[in-house]
């Protein structure tokens, strides 16, 4: 897979594309002024290949661009690749066009959105002839597994102008959260060091693994239970033992023995129940205090009625004496005159208001008292013996309480062995009850279920070890360094063809798939690239190794895009701010031609097979720079060239 053109479109849909055409299987330069859009043309690309999370500028490409198009060729194939403008921080809208050798660029007017993101990386992941690659993380590891793609190919073929000159990282995005790990997983396989064979044992590792694991707790749970249940058990035999149930019971018991002595238990009787005789008479006694309280209650209530009858009746009489007393008084008058007047008073001779009893009257009123009272002195001796009566019946009851009480105390003191031989009885049932509840549990017979998951385990065992060894066999981690070393050899004379520090005192030059980055090897050690100095170095050290490893890809025919782009490769030899880096007379332009020339040998040994595409401020005049120089965005004609045309931000 190589580029052939990349297309911006204006919003407003009627202006013709700014197309930028680039040669496959050559080296490519795009030169120009600072500010003219270089760098936003490898993250144009980057994001016309799927990528969710763009990384374009807001201004002025964002005010004037619609849609991005890229055109790719994957031999007698083209593609055209289109992405709309994205709108927020992500977007995975896309069209996909697939022709011949005659598809161009589209019109504006055939732009539409009929893809998506995911749709581009399978086709071009499928063109590219990446395997279905389901990538099986190491066991325990923290990541999840995911299917290898064109997002992981792509980070192989492009270098940032913060990313070029990065001491400290090798590959595009690293230092962005997972891609350096996403890295270090797919590397092994674009190298050709693993494969489908090695995922798919690693996912059947994986999931024996798993298997295994779940295998091993239930293996676990089943021998804690039985476990459990035979603690249970014992204990019952030994609480049987105690209770009297058993007999003789061997300190040192098997299972076997254990069931045994269960049943044994079980068919123990219980102790008898308490005589009959005996529950009849505490009955009875028991029946009998039930009666004599009840009498003795009825009785006192009688007691009471009496006295208070007895108060009531000493009252009435005394008021009758009261009464009787003060008539008898009129006896000292002497006898009374039939004819006295009773509404004269006897002293004064004066009319009386109410008039006086008449004395016949009186004299009658206190016979009859007299009488009355007579009659009621004689109800008190009846009263006084019914009461004498009552206080005996209720003397006769508490005495038959008391023998009562007595009856009972003996009879619960004569049975107190009987009440403990109850609780003993109550003791055993429960016993007994405990152990007809764990044989019934154990009718399932749990030691089978533990044999049977403990051949499950030995299985899961055997299986895990099987794909383990044919794990190890793989060693993908040998293999991988083992053509990582075909490209450190490249690596390392090109490091020593520009003169890279430290490069002609090394043994080799290599890429780290454990740091990611460049490593020197010397007789005294490992040498990092974050321990050298100079930008210069840096650059140089980055171009060595993005070439090698293309050139192995290529000689191997491996499934990574044909094409590598690079930003600013030439930035160290220029002051910060340059404008136009031609113009810079005292920069190192050896050694910038040094470097350009390795590209374009680079390219040309590749025979077409190798597309070099580089944005930079550098216009060397040698011819075989000028003939690689595909856009040159200086001024031309008192206008400026520049990715958006200036037509399209006059406006």
């Amino acid at each position: 897979m190589q580029l052939l053109a990349l297309a911006l479109y204006h919003r407003d849909g009627r202006r013709d594309p700014r197309v930028i055409r680039f040669r496959p299987g050559a080296l490519n330069i795009l030169t120009g002024e600072s500010e003219t859009g270089k760098s936003e043309v490898l993250d144009i690309v980057d994001y016309c290949l799927g990528r969710n999370h763009p990384n374009l500028p807001d201004e002025p490409i964002d005010r004037t661009v619609g849609w991005y198009a890229l055109l790719v060729t994957f031999g007698s194939t083209r593609m055209v690749l289109a992405r709309p403008r994205p709108v927020g921080a992500s977007t995975s809208k896309a069209m996909m066009i697939i022709g011949d050798g005659t598809l161009d660029i589209p019109p504006a007017g055939q732009l539409r959105v009929d893809a998506d993101t995911d749709a581009i990386r399978t086709e071009l992941s499928a063109r590219l002839g990446i395997e279905d690659f389901h990538f099986q993380p190491p066991a325990g590891a923290g990541r999840r597994a995911f299917h290898v793609s064109i997002a992981h190919a792509a980070l192989l073929c492009f270098q940032k102008q913060n990313e070029i000159a990065n001491q400290a990282a090798l590959f595009h995005r690293q230092t962005e959260d997972g891609i350096a790990q996403a890295i270090k997983d797919t590397l092994p396989y674009f190298l050709g060091a693993a494969g489908p064979e090695q995922a798919l044992r690693r996912h059947q590792l994986a999931e024996s693994l798993r298997a295994q694991r779940a295998a091993q707790r239930q293996f676990d749970d089943a021998v804690r239970r039985q476990s459990g249940a035979d603690a249970r058990v014992a204990a019952l035999v030994r609480l049987a033992e105690s209770e009297g149930l058993l007999q003789n019971v061997p300190l040192v018991l098997d299972r076997q023995q254990i069931h045994y002595l269960l049943d044994r238990a079980l068919e123990t009787p219980a102790w008898p129940e308490e005589p009959s005789e005996a529950l009849d008479r505490r009955q009875q006694l028991e029946e009998e205090r039930r009666h004599l309280r009840e009498r003795w209650q009825h009785l006192g209530d009688a007691l009471t009625l009496v006295d208070r009858w007895h108060e009531q009746g000493h009252a009435f009489t005394g008021e009758l004496h009261l009464q009787l007393d003060r008539l008898k008084t009129l006896e000292l008058l002497g006898p009374q005159q039939d004819d006295h007047r009773a509404d004269i008073c006897p002293l004064c001779a004066r009319p009386l208001d109410e008039p006086d009893a008449a004395v016949a009257d009186i004299v009658r009123l206190t016979r009859d008292l007299t009488k009355e009272l007579a009659t009621a002195e004689t109800l008190q001796p009846v009263r006084e013996q019914h009461r004498s009566r009552l206080e005996t019946e209720r003397e006769a009851v508490k005495e038959r309480l008391r023998v009562n009480a007595a009856a009972l105390q003996e009879l619960n003191a004569s049975d107190e062995r009987m009440r403990s031989l109850q609780d003993q009885r109550a003791r055993i049932a429960f016993i007994q009850g405990r152990i007809a509840q764990e044989r019934a549990a154990a009718s399932d017979d749990g030691l089978d279920d533990v044999k049977r998951l403990q051949r499950a385990l030995t299985l899961a065992h055997e299986r895990v070890e099987e794909l383990q060894a044919l794990v190890d066999e793989d060693d993908v981690t040998a293999e991988t360094e083992r053509r990582l070393t075909d490209v450190a050899a490249l690596m390392t004379r090109w490091a020593r063809r520009l003169d890279l520090g430290q490069a002609a005192a090394a043994d080799e030059v290599r890429i780290s798939l454990t740091q990611l980055n460049v490593v020197l090897r010397r007789p005294n050690g490992r040498l990092s690239l974050k321990r050298i100095g100079s930008a210069k170095n840096w650059i140089g050290y980055h171009l060595v190794a993005h070439l090698a490893l293309h050139t192995y890809f290529l000689q191997h025919r491996r499934p990574v895009p044909r094409f590598l782009m690079l930003d600013q490769p030439t930035q160290a030899f220029f002051p910060e701010k340059v404008r136009d880096a031609s113009t810079v007379e005292d920069a190192d332009w050896e050694t910038v031609t040094k470097y350009f020339e390795l590209l374009n040998d680079v390219a040309q040994g590749s025979e077409g097979g190798l597309q070099i595409i580089v944005c930079d401020h550098a216009n060397l005049p040698d011819q075989w720079f000028q003939d690689a120089i595909v856009e040159n965005w200086r001024p031309h004609g008192g206008r400026r060239n520049a990715l958006i045309p200036m037509e399209w931000l006059e406006e």
